[in-house]
């Protein structure tokens, strides 16, 4: 493999992990209630209809049929991709829950 495919490689990799990072947090949003795009908009407000959060959603299933994803999860992944303003958002969701007794 040379230089230049090695690159793409990597690329491609970073891609399929990033678009794996949103369907996590998409349904995590769906497990617990919530909606996925407007807690995207109040972390990043100028980036209204997120094409790969579109996506994510069309592969998201209902909370029934979907395993677990745990708060430490979805902030894990959030934090890997430095996507820290929506990673704050989710927190205030999880203490938010934990007020209402409600956490997992």
């Amino acid at each position: 493999m040379d230089k230049k495919d090695l690159q793409e490689q990597i690329i491609q990799n970073y891609q399929a992990d990033e678009k794996m990072m949103i369907l996590i947090f998409a349904q995590w949003c769906v497990n617990n209630g919530l909606d996925p795009e407007e807690l995207y908009l109040r972390a990043y407000p100028g980036q209204k209809g997120n094409h790969a959060l579109r996506e994510a959603l069309e592969l998201t299933v209902s909370k029934e049929e979907a395993g677990d994803v745990p708060d430490s999860t979805v902030l894990g992944a959030l934090s890997l991709f430095g996507n820290d303003d929506l990673a704050f958002i989710v927190s205030e969701e999880i203490a938010g829950r934990k007020k209402k007794g409600t956490a997992e």
